[in-house]
């Protein structure tokens, strides 16, 4: 697999998903667990007001492309809780959340995903409101 691309991650985010690391380090999601852990560990991290605009962040808005597919998709990126039986969200998570975190606009991602591997595009992003960067979006 080639180098990973270069992401960037808001501080309070990354504590927050540390503590999500931790929550799900044992359980059946502990796989998943560990990728985010592993992505977290190679991102330059950054205080909120730093975050550029075009970076996917947790409660952001995503549109990505499989590259392999064609097929758009435009989901908020969430943590887990938010994430449940939601349409339109995805959980930090699941393995296209956390091949998304910390992207910006016009990077690819090769990923591990169900069933293979997916290299995915990230075409636009949405910040969340500053107010609700670091915490569940109110809709």
């Amino acid at each position: 697999m080639k180098q990973q691309p270069r992401i960037i991650i808001a501080r309070d985010d990354l504590d927050r998903l540390q503590r999500v690391i931790e929550k799900y380090d044992d359980e059946r999601a502990a796989t998943l667990a560990d990728m985010l852990d592993r992505e977290l560990g190679r991102a330059e991290i950054v205080p909120r007001d730093q975050l550029p605009g075009d970076v996917v962040a947790m409660n952001s808005t995503v549109l990505f492309q499989d590259e392999e597919t064609g097929a758009r998709r435009e989901l908020m990126l969430c943590y887990p809780e938010d994430a449940r039986g939601v349409e339109g969200r995805l959980s930090i998570l699941s393995p296209i959340g956390s091949a998304l975190l910390g992207l910006s606009i016009g990077q690819t991602i090769e990923w591990p995903v169900h069933g293979g591997r997916r290299r995915l595009t990230v075409l636009a992003v949405s910040a969340p409101p500053r107010d609700t960067a670091a915490g569940p979006r109110v809709a």
